[in-house]
């Protein structure tokens, strides 16, 4: 799932940052609602993790390796 390009990184971080903030506000829509579906709400939270892990992957990824 990650770019192979690197030049390809910071734009697929941005996409990947602004889909977690998405998220966010989607997930804060649905807990003010009583009735709102906690499957539903487990399902976006678990996708925002993925999407961290994502993020962080990609973070990594930009910080040239140092020689020992």
């Amino acid at each position: 799932m990650l770019p192979v390009d690197p030049a390809e990184i910071p734009r697929k971080l941005a996409e990947l940052r602004l889909e977690h903030r998405d998220l966010d506000t989607a997930i804060a829509q649905l807990q003010i609602d009583i009735a709102a579906d906690e499957l539903a709400v487990k399902r976006l939270k678990k996708r925002k993790l993925q999407l961290k892990d994502m993020i962080t992957r990609l973070e990594s990824a930009l910080i040239p390796d140092e020689p020992a």
